[in-house]
């Protein structure tokens, strides 16, 4: 029998291998599902690439593939009849260590594990361990699979603790006296002034801004720059400065640091914050408990919640949870929201076949294809059923029957990759991830239908300068209307101040402080404070042609077909704290925003001259004649994340050189142009505009034609020579990625040129929503339903808890992390997040 299986295996030994050091073994979850060994098919590992599917997507690997082995996992669970004084006794199989979606932590359930090697297309089945029969690679290869350990087991939270170390410069950092003071808001970096990822040195005060990272987020490098000039090693992060967390890093080290001694370095330069502790978490959040010595928030978190009530759990397609990977509550409600939406629904879950069939190799790894699996996993019902108990266990256990749910942590490890804060094992803000998800499906639609279509809108802003009293109107695309929330129009203003008195009276004598009064803030305050003018510091006027004062309103130019509307309850305050205000809003159930659309350019108004302000360059970025030179390794970065080389050499050259981070908002903003990809055509002195392809005063194009030998490859594959062009120019005539490109993009250049027979699919838009060359809008009345909102829970977005709910089939569902139960009470008016969808004309 041993000869036989050895020369069974012989054909299929080149393709079995011993995973490596930093080899990932998916062996809790399919690529495609969200199945487990635990399923009912279980889970197939295939031993060349190691991916893990689940038996309705094995069949798939293998036919894209050719690779026959397979190792089969398969947990078996088994009720204990026995429920009171029974002891579960596991039977796992020694080397598997598997971890499952379900915790088998109660004394009512009974499993046992086992492996075997199947071989395709026959499904021949070679029982595991078999040490004697096997061939000694085989055996090793088994093993070696077998006891791997998780794919992500570096997302764990108890991991993230353990590789970070006190810095070496920690004690013995020298700090200047220069009287540098930094404020609790209003930070810019100081040399080019950007206003995000800001990092301040812990030497001399500086507030540089870090590096550049892959999603469009970071700066330029300016940190990094000021420690090659000072050797000041210690910066830690402006951004996400809490009580709780602060991210240190070392320049010298060149790695994340502790410092112990934090609070005095940070006290030194005016912030005067509590000492800053990493916190363990509690049931997969942040313990919300303030600590400062205000009350805990407990009422905030029972309401919510809908704690104490007798809330009817729900199953079925729709009504699926989330797992909480430690404090990444964030990331579920947002994704239970946007499945929710038809739009999303339809260009995920609609063409789940078409996404599957056209994946890469490695499916883990592509956008399109985790999306359609989250949307299956959550709409499909497979992965939200009833408990299936006897009578007894049911009224013995009732109370603490967990419903599965599912476990995000290939969606998480995919989107959140490269990314400073997603990446990690702390709570986010709800918010940013919203725009980060919005700015990967923009990335990942090209050629497919755009479900951010939805969202898109377009802000009419009129800016007046005060002096002239000239007018300028412009429009920008938002995704997101952020709404202001005045304290000062609360309609409880008098308790609010009696309440502010006794607090400092308390303080005053040491006294514990007084019951807190949540303020209560009419909606319509909200959108007066929204319509305001606002200063415009730094306005340039151009009838002037120099600085002046400027005030600005926003106004909407078109509405979307669902609006987000984000409540602003989080801000700094002196003591460097970042507080949540206590409010309460009366959030109506319907809008109608037709009264804030915008008008354009009025009667009597007078429009300020259509002229560009000077482009003043930092001396390190200008030319030899006064010009920017193109960067060659920021177009290649911008290039690396699949955009067009020559769209990316425009991008560095319109942004004076200014970082890739600068480059990749104009390439947001000018994608969908005709000559977005065409090469750079340099403006003669006469020519201040940003695009002038085609218009014969170009100067010699910069060239970027694939090589034909690179062509000749994929041509010969028997791929169309347009489409070969186009993959190898959009993924810098990398072959492999090309390769892959192509995959994804065939069917849709297909239905770009037969998008007639697919109109049924289209979304609708008014005649004038938008030119053809500019982004998609779905204009509209501005008349909104409320039908999800997301409530955050604590005094930080960047910790405490999040839960959402949903409106349903006429009711509204909570959705509490893999708790899914119909609501009694929703706290609309507790909300941090609102989704509207238009209401129709008729």
């Amino acid at each position: 029998m041993a000869a036989d299986l050895g020369e069974l295996l012989v054909p299929y030994m080149p393709t079995i291998r011993v995973p490596r050091t930093g080899d990932r073994v998916f062996k809790s979850e399919c690529a495609f599902s969200y199945d487990s060994p635990e399923s009912e098919g279980g889970l197939y590992v295939c031993m060349n690439t190691f991916l893990g599917f689940g038996r309705e997507h094995v069949e798939r690997h293998y036919r894209k593939t050719g690779q026959s082995v397979y190792m089969h996992l398969k947990r078996h669970v088994k009720e204990v009849r026995s429920v009171l004084n029974s002891i579960l006794v596991y039977t796992y199989n020694a080397v598997l260590y598997l971890e499952l979606n379900r915790d088998f932590n109660g004394d009512e359930y009974d499993c046992e594990d086992e492996a075997k090697l199947v071989i395709f297309p026959d499904h021949f089945e070679i029982p595991l361990p078999n040490i004697e029969e096997l061939p000694a690679l085989v055996t090793i290869a088994c093993d070696a699979v077998l006891n791997a350990a998780s794919a992500y087991k570096k997302q764990e939270p108890d991991s993230w603790d353990e590789e970070i170390q006190v810095s070496k410069h920690a004690r013995s950092l020298r700090q200047q006296d220069n009287g540098v003071r930094i404020p609790p808001s209003g930070w810019k970096c100081q040399k080019c002034e950007m206003k995000e990822n800001l990092w301040l040195n812990l030497s001399d005060g500086a507030v540089l801004c870090g590096k550049w990272f892959f999603d469009g987020s970071g700066g330029n490098g300016h940190a990094l720059d000021h420690f090659k000039d000072t050797n000041f090693p210690l910066a830690v992060k402006l951004d996400n400065l809490t009580p709780d967390i602060a991210d240190i890093y070392s320049f010298d080290e060149e790695e994340a640091v502790l410092d112990p001694q934090i609070s005095e370095h940070l006290q030194h330069f005016g912030i005067d914050i509590i000492p800053i502790q990493r916190n363990g978490t509690d049931n997969g959040h942040h313990n919300t408990d303030n600590t400062n010595g205000m009350r805990p928030r407990v009422s905030e978190w029972e309401v919510i919640q809908e704690s104490g009530m007798k809330l009817k759990a729900v199953y079925g397609s729709g009504f699926t949870g989330i797992k909480n990977l430690g404090n990444s509550c964030y990331l579920g409600t947002i994704m239970q929201v946007l499945f929710s939406i038809p739009e999303f629904q339809r260009a995920y879950v609609g063409n789940l076949q078409r996404i599957y069939d056209y994946s890469p190799l490695d499916p883990s790894t592509d956008f399109s294809t985790q999306m359609a699996k989250l949307g299956h996993g959550l709409l499909s019902g497979l992965y939200s059923k009833p408990p299936m108990k006897s009578e007894l266990i049911e009224q013995v256990m009732k109370e603490e029957y967990k419903p599965k749910g599912i476990s995000l942590k290939m969606f998480k490890a995919l989107v959140s990759n490269g990314h400073p804060e997603f990446s990690s094992n702390r709570q986010q803000d709800a918010q940013k991830f919203f725009l980060h998800l919005i700015n990967l499906v923009e990335r990942n639609s090209v050629g497919l239908e755009n479900p951010n279509n939805a969202f898109r809108y377009l802000v009419e802003e009129r800016v007046q300068c005060c002096q002239t009293q000239k007018v300028r109107y412009t429009q920008k695309v938002d995704y997101l209307m952020q709404l202001p929330a005045p304290i000062e129009a609360a309609s409880n203003r008098e308790e609010l101040i009696a309440y502010e008195a006794k607090r400092n009276e308390a303080e005053e004598n040491m006294r514990a402080p007084p019951e807190p009064v949540r303020a209560r803030i009419p909606f319509t305050a909200c959108l007066q404070a929204f319509t305001e003018p606002e200063n415009v510091p730094d306005f340039w006027s151009s009838e002037l042609q120099a600085k002046s004062a400027g005030v600005k309103t926003s106004r909407f130019a078109s509405f979307p077909e669902y609006l987000v509307v984000q409540i602003k309850k989080f801000t700094f305050v002196v003591d460097w704290v970042p507080k949540k205000v206590d409010l309460s809003i009366d959030i109506p159930d319907f809008l109608d925003l037709s009264r804030l659309r915008g008008t354009g350019l009025q009667a009597g108004e007078q429009e300020l001259p259509d002229l560009t302000p000077p482009i003043v360059l930092p001396e390190d970025t200008r030319g030899k004649k006064g010009s920017p030179e193109i960067d060659e390794s920021a177009a290649m970065q911008l290039a690396e994340m699949g955009f067009p080389l020559e769209a990316c050499r425009k991008a560095i050259y319109y942004t004076g050189n200014m970082g890739p981070e600068m480059a990749f908002n104009w390439i947001i903003a000018h994608m969908e142009e005709p000559d977005f990809a065409e090469p750079l055509a340099l403006p003669t002195f006469m020519e201040p505009g940003p695009s002038v392809a085609g218009s014969g005063l170009a100067a010699t194009p910069l060239e970027n034609h694939p090589p034909e030998e690179s062509i000749a490859i994929l041509t010969s594959m028997g791929f169309p020579r347009r489409h070969s062009v186009q993959a190898l120019k959009a993924t810098n005539n990398n072959l492999e990625r090309a390769l892959d490109w192509i995959f994804t993009h065939t069917e849709r250049e297909e239905e770009e040129e037969t998008s007639d027979a697919l109109s049924d699919m289209a979304d609708t838009t008014e005649p004038n929503d938008s030119d053809a060359s500019g982004p998609q809008i779905k204009d509209g009345p501005g008349r909104y339903e409320l039908f999800a909102f997301i409530s955050h829970i604590g005094a930080s977005t960047m910790s405490g808890h999040y839960v959402c709910h949903i409106k349903k089939e006429g009711r509204w569902v909570i959705f509490n992390d893999h708790k899914v139960c119909l609501s009694e009470r929703p706290p609309k008016d507790l909300g941090y997040i609102y989704f509207y969808r238009r209401l129709s004309s008729s």
